[in-house]
């Protein structure tokens, strides 16, 4: 069990990479390799990934926040580990228990926001775009170094920031494993905002308690319905609504919200 915390957050175990903690609603997940850049070896990666099952699966938890500790967010994937391991096995095959932090074999249905400082390379900018808000610090570096080194991104880029920056920025860092900064990130539409250094981490968190306070059905529902209408066409996503749309009138979060915009107060939503 964890510990209560000044504040009254709640301490979660550290796992060996990743450290968790609860703050109400929300849950924050610190990469915590920080001799090693925050690099991913194998051991990271899954403690990440059951980090992020465990938010997925606690319906108290609404909202999660993702940082580094120390002065980087991640240098990458810790490739001298990672190399032999590609040759005879998946070394990001998942349990039950574990969601993928790129998004890719799994999702994630309620929100995650990241922030970013320092060195954020390669598996950094895949997480960011497997995330739904981002937040970095004015000085987070940026680079998709793959084909730098024989290979290419493997975790979403080739496809996800297209889709958020458009073909030609896309292809300006990917085919050329060039270092950007902020201030080009935020351009092109890899991070939402960009703040002082330091400050990322509570712009994010405040973000995370505002996502938070809403109706958590109407959250999830409306991440399924981006998700369907980016995946499988508009027709698709306009389907889902119809079939989503009774549930959530027959909500106690519906009847909440009606009830607070008639009383002209706050509402309280509970998720059900």
């Amino acid at each position: 069990m964890g510990e209560l915390c000044a504040g009254g957050t709640l301490a979660l175990p550290t796992m060996s990479n990743t450290t968790t903690e609860r703050r109400g609603h929300v849950f924050l997940i610190g990469l915590n390799r920080v001799a090693k850049r925050n690099a991913f070896d194998p051991s990271m990666f899954h403690d990440l990934a059951r980090a992020y099952g465990s938010y997925e699966a606690d319906a108290e938890l609404r909202c999660a926040v993702v940082f580094g500790h120390g002065p980087h967010f991640t240098g990458g994937i810790d490739l001298a580990q990672y190399a032999p391991l590609f040759e005879r096995e998946d070394p990001f095959e998942l349990d039950a228990l574990q969601v993928d932090p790129f998004g890719m074999r799994s999702h994630l249905s309620k929100p995650l926001v990241m922030a970013v400082h320092g060195i954020t390379f390669t598996i950094g900018i895949e997480m960011l775009l497997a995330a739904d808000i981002r937040i970095a610090a004015s000085d987070a570096r940026f680079a998709q170094l793959e084909i730098a080194r024989g290979l290419y991104p493997l975790g979403g880029a080739t496809f996800r920031l297209v889709r958020e920056a458009g073909w030609g920025n896309a292809m300006r860092y990917l085919l050329t494993a060039d270092e950007f900064g902020a201030s080009d990130a935020l351009r092109i539409g890899l991070v939402q905002e960009v703040t002082e250094p330091g400050r990322q981490l509570d712009r994010a968190v405040g973000m995370a308690e505002r996502i938070a306070a809403q109706a958590p059905l109407g959250v999830q529902a409306t991440i399924r319905s981006a998700r369907v209408g980016v995946l499988q066409g508009e027709d698709q996503a306009a389907a889902r609504i119809r079939e989503d749309l009774p549930a959530i009138l027959k909500s106690d979060d519906f009847r909440e919200g009606v009830a607070s915009f008639r009383e002209r107060r706050s509402a309280k939503f509970t998720g059900r």
